[in-house]
């Protein structure tokens, strides 16, 4: 959250400075030596501002799940075969109700995942992929959860990015078949996972 404040702060304060460089110190016949840079910075500006949504989903993740600490997660870039829609790679996390059963999540958007596909990517170099070889994990696979790698000396997570269930759970059943109780479901609506569950009564979903 602080890197995403800084970097806001430090794109709208190049913006700010480019502009009054050019009305302040430069003729009109320099605009357009400084057009491009102006438009990059605005660019970036509000490219920061997409962040803010994931950051936000990460720290609510942490205050509902533990981190794990886990080895040789199966993993990769190429489209997984259970996952419905856009996927930018993919870690298969046990199931915490049958812990023989693995569940695919997934980086549902591209941004900031460079660092990741490059270890994810099916001809990464081993010493690249032996960087993620361990994995911190907080979240229920069932739902959504946060996957990051340790620092060099294993006692910290970092390069922390939100991956999501994107296995076709839509109407309730699944998640009863992964062994999730209203307890497990609760806890994933506290970092904004909604799962509509049967209505017996009317024979629908709500």
């Amino acid at each position: 959250m602080a890197m995403n404040i800084f970097g806001l702060i430090g794109w709208l304060a190049a913006w700010i400075g480019l502009l009054a460089v050019l009305v302040v110190f430069l003729s009109p016949g320099f605009s357009f030596l400084f057009v491009p840079f102006l438009i990059y910075s605005l660019y970036r500006a509000v490219l920061q501002l997409r962040y803010f949504p994931p950051a936000f989903r990460m720290r609510r993740i942490l205050q509902t799940y533990p981190w794990q600490i886990l080895r040789g997660v199966p993993s990769g870039l190429t489209k997984h075969p259970e996952v419905l829609g856009r996927q930018y790679g993919w870690f298969e996390l046990p199931n915490p109700a049958r812990p023989e059963q693995r569940l695919p999540l997934v980086f549902p958007q591209h941004l900031r995942t460079e660092w990741w596909s490059r270890r994810l990517a099916p001809r990464a170099k081993p010493g690249l992929k032996a960087q993620i070889e361990v994995v911190w994990f907080a979240g229920d696979p069932r739902f959504i959860g946060l996957i990051a790698a340790p620092t060099p000396n294993g006692e910290a997570p970092r390069r922390l990015h939100v991956l999501q269930q994107q296995s076709g759970a839509d109407d309730g059943r699944s998640f009863a078949d992964w062994g999730a109780t209203p307890e497990d479901i609760e806890r994933g609506r506290r970092v904004g996972i909604h799962p509509s569950q049967p209505d017996t009564r009317r024979g629908k979903t709500s």
